[in-house]
């Protein structure tokens, strides 16, 4: 399995300050694959099961309509920086960080939630009491 989310996204949350990190990824990923844990909250990773010449095209898409909407904040048109958001979320839906969840079990979904209020509350505490 490839691991999840982007390097950029840590480093933004992160800022300056190191984590722990899983000896396999560069953050902790829950045992089933679904999230990445930053700062304790839960972020939907990529659906695995995209081909990869779907998920590059996407991710591609993701990374143009991110600087658009870089270059829309920084003339100021409105109209140009809702365009560009919704750019960013049309490839985010395409890779499954977003929008209908990916797996088929009827699991919920515990995107962006504090990970202490979910079922991998267990497991990142038992996670963060090993690392430090």
């Amino acid at each position: 399995m490839r691991p999840c989310g982007s390097r950029s996204r840590l480093k933004r949350a992160m800022g300056k300050r190191t984590v722990p990190l899983q000896a396999s990824s560069r953050y902790p990923t829950t045992p089933d694959g679904r999230y990445f844990v930053i700062r304790g909250i839960l972020w939907r990773c990529s659906n695995p099961q995209l081909p990869e010449t779907v998920r590059q095209d996407l991710v591609k898409q993701l990374m143009t309509a991110r600087r658009e909407v870089k270059a829309a904040k920084a003339s100021g048109d409105d109209d140009a920086l809702k365009d560009a958001r919704s750019k960013v979320q049309r490839a985010k839906v395409g890779l499954g960080e977003r929008g209908p969840v990916w797996w088929d079990d009827g699991a919920d979904d515990f995107n962006r939630h504090k990970v202490a209020n979910t079922p991998y509350a267990a497991w990142h505490a038992a996670l963060t009491t090993a690392t430090v």
